[in-house]
């Protein structure tokens, strides 16, 4: 397999799809070497079917708002990976998505739920609803339309959908409230994220930021290094964020920066639970702006407008918010700040250039695949609890989380360790998922 020549195929066949092809390619050329000891791989054209979604299905949204307009936008689920398992990702709602952006998704969720060591396939959807300013109502009714287009397609052992960017504990409700109308079944299996009275997990909605943190703690201690003690910046104050903030002030570490879509909070004496607590309700409200954090606790914290978390000095930087949210140049200021550490928490936070940025300066560096598996492994144990019809106590899921999540790290350090002991877990986590998914596509067949 020679990456390039994939990579010139892809982007001629889908021209235009920048965020499917940045992914396709960190994969393609890390996996490069290990691919080419497999020749069986190259006879079966795993990469050339691997880099190829099983499906799309893509649909009108129609629905009404406050005012009584009709509104129109349009959905997606892609079905990018089956091998292992069921379809399983989440759902994201924002204005910006598109298909480029589901496929770049789907296809890097294939290799994250390949890690986390449960039998889940890759998936992704979404619509380009913009939930800001929209009211609980408006949400409702377009998570009622939107499942509506998409019910037949999802299943407990078809496709599991769950929470993403703007997709919480309230959108799942709504969306799991519709299929069960549809469905007429009780089946909890079909999403997860779901509430705890009614299928959901204990700590789902903490799991990205704590299975992070857990991951984060093993990349410092492999490199002699400790969390406490250390400063943190955060960047958005969603649910991902929110649960990093609590387990890093959990393990000893200071959360000294968040930020949004308007700018960034610098928290000099870190993040209190109360301000923790905080985050949830500026969530809740739609208004997407982290301002409400200085306006709330002005003593604390302090905001300025149009700057990034990445500009207030810290030890580890913690992508939590968008895709390639964290460019070169914010790489460098990082670097110049004396950063030790960036691990990416949303997916594929970091731009290219950032990543590599990171590496030639010996900075310690993690995937999002790696890092925030935590997220759909804890969705993988919410679909064990609801097929056996039981609930796990905190302390039983917060143990196998960090099972999990050491279970990565030591996959990301067998196929990423250097001849200098160093450990390249960009590498080692492609190779660790990648190899699984394409033994067990190899063992199935031509299909």
């Amino acid at each position: 397999m020679k990456a390039n020549e994939i990579m010139a195929a892809l982007e001629a066949k889908h021209p235009g799809e920048d965020l499917f092809l940045q992914a396709a390619r960190e994969v393609l050329e890390t996996v490069e070497e290990e691919y080419n000891k497999h020749p069986e791989f190259e006879k079966a054209k795993i990469v050339e079917r691997m880099v190829e979604p099983d499906r799309i299905f893509t649909f009108r949204v129609t629905w009404v708002d406050d005012k009584g307009e009709i509104q129109t936008n349009l959905g997606y689920r892609v079905q990018f990976n089956s091998a292992i398992g069921p379809y399983k990702g989440g759902l994201r709602f924002h204005k910006a998505v598109n298909l480029s952006m589901l496929k770049f998704l789907g296809f890097e969720q294939t290799f994250k739920n390949a890690l986390t060591t449960l039998p889940m396939g890759g998936g992704k959807g979404g619509s380009d609803f913009d939930p800001v300013g929209k009211s609980n109502e408006e949400i409702m009714r377009f998570c009622q339309a939107f499942m509506l287009e998409l019910w037949r397609n999802i299943g407990p052992d078809t496709d599991v959908p769950a929470g993403d960017v703007g997709v919480g504990g309230r959108e799942i409700g709504f969306l799991y409230g519709m299929y069960k109308k549809l469905a007429r079944e009780y089946n909890t299996g079909v999403l997860t994220g779901k509430g705890e009275t009614w299928g959901g997990s204990i700590l789902r909605p903490e799991a990205t930021g704590f299975g992070a943190l857990y991951f984060v703690n093993h990349v410092l201690e492999t490199a002699g290094q400790k969390l406490a003690g250390k400063t943190v910046a955060l960047s958005g104050f969603g649910n991902v964020a929110w649960g990093a903030a609590i387990k890093a002030t959990e393990l000893g570490a200071k959360v000294v920066a968040i930020s949004g879509p308007d700018g960034v909070c610098h928290i000099k004496d870190g993040i209190t639970k109360e301000m923790i607590d905080y985050m949830l309700v500026m969530r809740a409200s739609n208004r997407n702006k982290v301002q409400d954090m200085a306006d709330k606790f002005p003593a604390a914290a302090t905001f300025t407008a149009g700057k990034k978390a990445w500009s207030i000095k810290c030890d580890i930087a913690l992508p939590c918010a968008f895709q390639n949210e964290l460019n070169e140049a914010d790489a460098k200021e990082l670097v110049a700040n004396g950063t030790m550490c960036c691990c990416e928490v949303s997916n594929m936070g970091c731009t290219a250039e950032a990543i590599h940025y990171f590496q030639h300066a010996g900075i310690l560096f993690a995937p999002g695949k790696a890092v925030n598996a935590g997220g759909v492994a804890t969705s993988g144990l919410e679909m064990t609890q609801n097929a056996a019809h039981l609930a796990w106590s905190g302390e039983e899921v917060d143990a196998k989380l960090k099972w999990i999540m050491s279970s990565i790290h030591e996959q990301c350090v067998r196929y990423g360790k250097k001849a200098d002991g160093t450990i390249d877990y960009v590498k080692g986590a492609n190779v660790a998922g990648f190899m699984k998914v394409a033994t067990a596509m190899l063992e199935q067949g031509t299909i």
